[in-house]
C-alpha cells in the first residue's frame, strides 16, 4: 500500500536567494498536490548574506501576517537554521542584534538566533558546511546532536543523512524519540545522490528509526514549488525496508500537530477545529 503523506515541513521560497518562488505560489502548489500542510522553512544561515544583520533577515519577523489556512491548507512558519558549532549552537546565537529593524543605535538587545525565531512554529536545524566539524570524535558529533535536539524551537534534524558528520546513530535517534522530535528523510537529498553513499545513509538511518521506533518526516527540501509535495525517491526507499508507515509523523495534520505539541516547539491543534 503507497505511504500517505500529507504534509510537506521542509520548502524555501524566494527568501532564500537560490529558490524561486513565492509563499503564495508554494501554498498553491501544495494545494494542487493535495496536501494538508506545507511548512516553510527558508534558510537562517550566513550562506545568505555577508553581513548577519537583523534588516537582512526581517523576512522573519512579519509572518503572522501569512494566512494560517488558505485553500485547505493549513501554513506552518518555520526556518532551516544551520548547525555551526561542535557544541550544537545554531546559527545566530553568538550575533547581537538590536530588537527593531527600525532603530539600530544603542546596545544590542538580544541575539539574532532568539530575535527570528521567537515568533516561529518550529526548527529544521542543519548541517550544510560541515568545515567546523573536521577531526571531530564520533563522541563529540554525538553531542553536537544531542544538544540541538535539546533546543526548544528544534522539531527536526534536517538532511543528516547527507550532513557527512559522523555520530552514534542509536544515541541520537534514542534522544529524538524521547523527546518527540523528528529525523528527517530529504528527498532532494537521495534525487541529488550520483554515487549511492547519500542513499545508503539514509537507507540505515531509517532502518534504525524503525527499529527504535523513532518518528520521521519525508520532505521535499523544495526549492520551486513545481517540488512541493512531489516524493518519488524516498516513498521508494522507505517501502525497500518496509518502514512502518506510523512512524511517519507527517502522513496527517493530527498526527504532526500532536507530535508538535508534545515536542513542545508549538501547540497548533486548535487548528484542527
Amino acid at each position: 500500500m503507497p505511504y500517505q503523506i500529507t504534509c510537506d515541513i521542509h520548502t524555501h521560497t524566494l527568501f532564500s536567494r537560490h529558490a524561486y518562488s513565492t509563499i503564495m505560489e508554494n501554498l498553491a502548489a501544495a494545494r494542487d498536490a493535495g496536501l494538508q500542510v506545507l511548512g516553510s522553512a527558508d534558510h537562517f544561515s550566513d550562506m545568505l548574506f555577508t553581513q548577519q544583520d537583523i534588516r537582512n533577515f526581517q523576512y522573519f519577523l512579519n509572518v503572522d501576517v501569512w494566512p494560517r489556512k488558505k485553500d485547505g491548507v493549513v501554513l506552518l512558519r518555520g526556518a532551516e537554521a544551520d548547525i555551526v558549532s561542535l557544541d550544537g549552537h545554531l546559527f545566530g546565537m553568538d550575533i547581537p542584534c538590536y530588537h527593531s529593524i527600525a532603530d539600530t543605535k544603542g546596545e544590542p538587545t538580544a541575539n539574532l538566533f532568539k530575535r527570528v525565531t521567537d515568533g516561529l512554529d518550529y526548527i529544521v536545524a542543519s548541517v550544510h558546511s560541515r568545515a567546523f566539524a573536521k577531526g571531530a570524535t564520533i563522541e563529540q558529533a554525538t553531542q553536537m546532536y544531542l544538544n540541538v535536539l535539546a533546543q526548544p524551537k528544534v522539531f527536526v534534524l534536517g538532511h543528516v543523512g547527507r550532513a557527512g558528520v559522523p555520530f552514534d546513530l542509536d544515541t541520537v535517534l534514542t534522544a529524538a524519540r524521547d523527546s518527540h522530535k523528528l529525523i528527517e528523510i530529504n528527498e532532494h537529498s537521495l534525487e541529488v545522490d550520483r554515487s549511492g553513499k547519500i542513499t545508503q545513509s539514509c537507507r540505515d538511518i531509517a532502518r534504525r528509526c524503525a527499529e527504535l521506533g523513532v518518528g520521521i518526516t519525508v520532505s521535499t527540501d523544495a526549492h520551486i514549488s513545481s517540488d512541493i509535495g512531489r516524493f518519488s525517491q524516498a516513498p521508494a526507499m522507505l517501502e525497500e525496508i518496509g518502514f512502518p508507515q506510523e512512524l511517519i509523523v507527517n502522513r496527517s495534520v493530527e498526527s504532526l500537530l500532536e507530535h508538535m505539541a508534545l515536542a513542545g516547539v508549538c501547540d497548533l491543534r486548535a487548528l484542527l477545529n
